[in-house]
């Protein structure tokens, strides 16, 4: 990553120099098929003609660009040497004329990591799809700009493709002259532009509304996705999501939507979920499924359609100025993709999901050493790439749902109108969007905005129960506390509920009250006198964000009725406070993984369950004592098997069931039933094994050794697709081999021939939780060779490896004494390479503590 970071600095700089008036961008991409017979990288032409003002002429400034060479820059009508002002990453602009234009011609290189212009080979059928992906500063990897969100501009872009292609972008596009030209796109920020290209399916529909004052707006939809996908591409149910989604933010927003068209592309090897970029959304092909999947499946990838759809008003008509403030869109993202999915779809227990899995990534990020406040301080573009994470994301949209009960919702969205309608196509800071609020509300928002956004770390409100002698509530409390490096109490909006076992076995709710807590300790008045409860919850129906904490009467409850508790909602923030209690050592992992398989089997919110699968499976690979991992492992996998035949017939939490079978088996027994399962001679009554989950049960086989490669290649013959050869580099990856992981590291670690989905999947399969003595030797070279990999690695890679390949297998004092050491003597390596160990670090020092409260618990 050399010499391409921007500076906040550097960006308040030019942006006070300069404003951008237009750009035209010219790509030819027939490059992109055919033989290669160059030595570097395969290149495109990219021609950028860009028009700006300057406040002081004579002043200087640069563009921004990374491109393996250029042909011509011409500044003003002078033609400038490429080799003295273009240095890889940008180009010096000196003179600068009160009014000017910068051509440049370029060649780019296509991407194979998923940044810029990145073009993917489909093994099925040869043909080459493109696509691009930009944030937060990868446009300058296919076209010269000002690369920064606060110099927003209007953009042509026209492109010349192969014959047979189509291309899309954020305007309407025609092809005249073997040349597609697209309409010009209203100020945008350079990071939302772009382009699609190839042979891609492509389906339309349109929407239509009328307004109060009688005027009708038409969108034109389109979703497309590569030609291998379309067998499988329900794009009906993808409209029917969009359809409701532009409704409920038309009914909210009182701001027709306002760039044209509605494209969505699911493309193959995408980084992210998706991206916004207006008129033209770009998602990761996984969304489209291959097989049989469960509702919560098609509920997430709903709620990340409408979150992009919510990005059109918050982020691209309205952009933060830096990327200090990325929770002006991201966390209204978040927050307004689960709002309008509860609002407008049949996901109608969104917030349950949300409760559930959401948080526990804005608890998990919120807890690390490089915790910060919701307003970050991005000092720069690698600390930005960092930021997309769950405070920004899933604590932001949890903080938002706590200032629509703060503030009340009519007054939160007529603050949302108010702000479009006066910022719109311009950029913001924290304090726009207060201000509005302010109005609406009537509220000082700067108290909260403080507790709130320019704070970081997560408050624990614990119940305090004082009954009298009649055993009726003498006194309820609620206690804050907070953790001693960030020390913030937070005034919280909560209900409190009180739950009991009725005569039937259920645990209902019979007395509820809203109070606002403030500092350390809050009497809830209202609640005096009630009968007693057998639970109390706090944070009942989820209104803040904290983690909630147990007394010992409403613990002891859980642990004998938790199945039983009626509200999904109630049960589901139950779950997550008994999970954070694990993460914390509060709770023995084998207690934890008791309570699952228990209680897990009755669970009716098929998310829920699959979240359930996914920490009990962390609780035995990171939390279980050493000394008793094998067997609760094997308990686990003996729950799964008995759950699995337990559930109705082709149900969806029988599939979930199979899939945690797969991948907790443990013993020979549990291998011969899936080989079996594989192969035919045995089977589950209403279990299809489609090829999706033919690869599931194929990975813990590999890595036990009871599949070879010879069985990968003949699965892959099966499936011979994009999708089969990532499961099955997975599946090499994960044999228990010492060639095998050799050759896995230095494909991942040593060179730079595999794309971003190969080290992915190569990643995954390498770290094995039944191989930690096989992957123990790797721990020594993981701290030797990070930092050259960080340097010479795209930002994306780098943390793919960095994050991927750390020892968090070898959980011992000797590996978190390794990582110390090399956090001691590399102090001046990049903040964002640190970052990324000292969370890893962090997880590892968590796990053992977790280790010592299971080990504990046999005393």
């Amino acid at each position: 990553m050399p010499g391409e970071n921007l500076s906040r600095d550097e960006a308040r700089e030019r942006a006070a120099l300069i404003g951008v008036d237009g750009y035209e961008v010219s790509l030819d991409l027939r490059s992109a098929v055919g033989a290669d017979d160059t030595d570097g990288p395969r290149t495109f032409r990219s021609v950028t003609t860009v028009r700006f003002r300057c406040n002081e002429p004579g002043a200087s400034s640069f563009a921004d660009l990374i491109a393996p060479s250029v042909t011509a820059v011409s500044l003003n009508g002078r033609d400038l040497d490429p080799g003295e002002v273009f240095d890889g990453s940008r180009i010096t602009l000196e003179d600068l004329a009160a009014d000017n234009e910068l051509v440049v011609d370029a060649q780019c290189a296509y991407s194979r990591t998923g940044e810029g212009l990145h073009r993917f080979v489909d093994p099925e059928d040869g043909e080459v799809y493109l696509y691009t992906q930009y944030e937060p500063a990868d446009s300058r990897r296919v076209f010269a700009n000002f690369e920064q969100p606060d110099l927003k501009a209007p953009f042509r872009f026209e492109v010349r493709a192969p014959e047979g292609w189509t291309v899309w972008s954020n305007g309407v596009g025609e092809r005249a002259d073997g040349v597609w030209r697209f309409a010009e796109t209203k100020p945008i920020s350079t990071y939302i532009t772009c382009v699609v290209a190839g042979p891609y399916h492509y389906v339309t529909d349109s929407y239509s509304r009328t307004f109060a004052d009688g005027t009708t707006l038409e969108i034109p939809l389109g979703a497309l996705c590569r030609k291998g996908l379309a067998p499988y591409f329900d794009a009906e149910d993808v409209f029917l999501v969009t359809k409701q989604g532009l409704d409920f933010f038309h009914d909210h927003f009182d701001y027709p939507y306002p760039f044209g068209k509605y494209d969505q592309a699911f493309v193959p090897e995408y980084n992210l979920g998706a991206m916004e970029n207006p008129g033209l959304v770009t998602f990761r092909e996984e969304f489209i499924f291959r097989g049989k999947v469960t509702q919560a499946s098609y509920e997430r990838r709903a709620n990340v359609v409408l979150h992009e759809m919510a990005h059109m008003w918050f982020g691209d008509l309205v952009t933060m100025e830096w990327w200090d403030d990325l929770w002006l869109k991201e966390s209204f993202a978040d927050f307004m993709g689960e709002f309008s999915l509860v609002g407008a779809t049949r996901f109608v227990n969104g917030w349950v999901t949300f409760a559930n899995r959401r948080k526990s990534w804005a608890y998990r990020a919120d807890q690390l050493p490089s915790t910060h406040p919701i307003t970050a301080d991005i000092r720069d573009l690698q600390d930005a790439k960092l930021n997309f994470d769950g405070i920004t994301y899933a604590k932001g949209a949890s903080v938002l749902k706590q200032l629509v009960a703060y503030v009340g919702q009519d007054a939160f969205l007529e603050g949302a109108r108010r702000y479009f309608k006066r910022h719109a196509y311009g950029n913001t800071r924290l304090g726009d969007l207060l201000s509005v609020l302010e109005e609406t509300s009537g509220r000082d928002m700067s108290a909260w905005s403080r507790s709130w956004l320019q704070t970081a770390g997560v408050n624990s409100l614990t119940p305090q129960l004082l009954l009298d002698p009649r055993g009726r509530v003498q006194e309820l409390a609620v206690v804050q506390e907070a953790a001693e490096s960030h020390p913030e109490l937070r005034p919280h909006r909560v209900a409190v509920g009180l739950y009991r076992a009725t005569d039937g076995g259920a645990v209902e709710r019979y007395a509820r009250a809203e109070v606002d807590v403030d500092g350390p300790r809050t009497v809830v008045a209202e609640l005096a006198g009630a009968e007693a409860p057998d639970l109390v919850l706090v944070n009942d129906d989820d209104l803040t964000y904290c983690k909630i904490r147990f007394d010992e009467t409403s613990l002891a409850t859980l642990r004998e009725h938790l199945g039983s508790v009626t509200d999904p909602l109630a049960r589901a923030l139950c779950w997550s406070a008994l999970w954070n209690m694990t993460r914390d050592a509060l709770l023995p992992a084998r207690d934890f993984v008791d309570l699952v398989l228990r209680f897990s089997g009755s669970e009716s919110e098929i998310g829920v369950v699959q979240m359930l699968h996914a920490w009990a499976e962390s609780a035995v690979t990171h939390y279980a004592a050493p000394a008793r991992r094998e067997t609760t492992a094997r308990l686990l996998a003996e729950g799964a098997r008995r759950e699995l035949y337990a559930a109705e017939a082709g149900s969806e939490h029988q599939l979930a069931w199979a899939r945690f079978f797969a991948r907790t088996a443990a013993a020979e027994a549990d291998f011969e039933l899936l080989s079996d399962l594989l192969a035919g001679t045995a089977s589950v009554e209403g279990l299809d094994l489609d090829q999706e989950l033919r690869w599931v049960f194929l990975e813990p086989l590999a890595a036990h050794g009871v599949v070879d490669e010879k069985a990968l290649a003949e699965e892959l013959t099966r499936d011979d697709t994009a999708s089969g050869k990532r499961h099955q580099v997975r599946c090499l990856a994960a044999r228990p081999s010492e060639a095998v992981k050799a050759q896995a590291w230095a494909q991942v670690v040593e060179s730079d021939a595999l794309s971003n989905a190969m080290v992915e999947a190569t990643i995954a399969g390498f770290s094995q939780g039944s191989q930690r003595e096989l992957l123990a030797p790797y721990a020594q070279k993981y701290f030797a060779a990070i930092e050259r990999v960080w340097a010479e690695r795209s930002i994306q890679i780098g943390m793919h490896v960095v994050q991927g390949m750390f020892p968090s297998l070898q959980q011992s004092q000797e590996t978190l004494d390794a990582t110390d050491a090399w956090l001691e003597t590399h102090r001046e390596a990049a903040p964002a390479l640190r970052r990324l160990v000292l969370e890893a670090r962090d997880d590892l020092a968590r796990a053992l503590r977790g280790q010592e409260c299971d080990a504990a618990s046999d005393q």
